[in-house]
């Protein structure tokens, strides 16, 4: 929304709740089949729960990082129009169960994310490899450069602090691509949390080292993964940069379509996702971050993060759902 000035105006504080909703539901239908193995049915009923929720909302809203771009995906692609077109006019980031394998096994950290901003406010970027490298709030700016090596980056962080290398963490996915960095920060004298899958829950732990002992993230995961990263970030506060890798032709193609000019700029958080941000993420397995969907004869539980960096407001809702049938259950 844009006032006559055409400045981005704030969103609705009411919207945010109902985000939040959008998550839940997409959670519970996750969770239904969560160490099933099978981890094409459990987004692909995370993905049609939470396009349900999200056609309900007074929104013009469209998907600018979703399940894919629009050949690859049936539903909640990149452009796809969502809402009931009577709202703000806004930009929607969403991973409807971010950690598919986890949620496959039944591991920690699967969570259901969305991330919504005026029109114009989230990166628009194809689906591709986006390197990474993000820190919570309480540091100077600037203390992380994903120009600069990774020892470098790492002694920056434990100068920042004021403790020894060695008593610096950062989270890695474990991934082949990634044997040169964790050699690297492993010779720097730094330690090394590897994560199977989840790199948005892997950024968000970096706000709370205290609690999560995760100082840094660092790697290359998805591109869609970095732009919900960066608005969680927006609402916490915290630093982080991202670079697209745009290795092929055919990538820089796609991005160039989508007004990606430079591939090779390096983003700041706040040029991922700009203006007033509302985030929610809902657990599906329990994690660090919050506890998966619980399941009694009588009701469903779920717990979320609601935020908004307008306000700088985090909010954690434990809901009960007594009504079953709003889940289609």
């Amino acid at each position: 929304m844009n006032d006559t000035a055409g400045r981005l105006l704030p969103l609705d504080r009411l919207l945010t709740m109902e985000i939040a909703r959008v998550t839940e539901a997409a959670a519970v239908a996750a969770a239904m089949l969560r160490g099933r193995g099978d981890e094409k049915a459990a987004d692909q009923a995370a993905v049609d729960a939470m396009r349900r929720e999200l056609n309900k909302l007074a929104i013009d809203g469209t998907i600018v990082i979703g399940e894919g771009e629009r050949d690859e995906a049936p539903m909640l692609f990149i452009g796809e129009t969502v809402g009931t077109g009577n709202g703000p006019a806004v930009d929607i980031a969403l991973d409807p169960l971010e950690g598919t394998t986890i949620c496959a096994k039944n591991l920690p950290n699967s969570l259901a994310v969305i991330a919504v901003a005026p029109r114009g406010s989230l990166l628009n970027a194809p689906d591709v490899y986006m390197e990474k490298i993000a820190v919570g709030p309480g540091y100077p700016d600037g203390v992380v450069d994903l120009s600069r090596s990774p020892e470098a980056n790492l002694l920056a962080i434990a100068e920042a602090k004021g403790v020894p290398v060695t008593e610096v963490t950062a989270c890695i996915l474990d991934r082949p691509r990634h044997a040169a960095l964790i050699e690297a920060v492993r010779a720097s004298g730094a330690s090394i949390r590897l994560i199977g899958d989840g790199d948005v829950a892997g950024v968000i732990h970096t706000t709370d080292p205290d609690e999560t002992g995760i100082d840094v993230y660092m790697g290359i995961g998805g591109a869609p993964e970095g732009v919900l990263a960066a608005a969680a970030l927006r609402c916490m506060g915290g630093q982080m940069q991202g670079r697209l890798q745009l290795n092929t032709n055919e990538k820089r193609a796609r991005a160039e379509k989508m007004g990606v000019s430079d591939p090779y700029r390096i983003y700041r958080e706040y040029e991922m996702a700009s203006g007033d941000v509302i985030f929610a993420a809902t657990g599906v397995t329990d994690g660090n971050l919050l506890e998966g969907v619980r399941f009694y004869p009588n009701r469903i539980e779920t717990h979320t993060l609601v935020m908004r960096s307008h306000t700088q407001t985090v909010r954690e809702v434990r809901g009960r759902h007594y009504d079953r049938r709003k889940f289609g259950l």
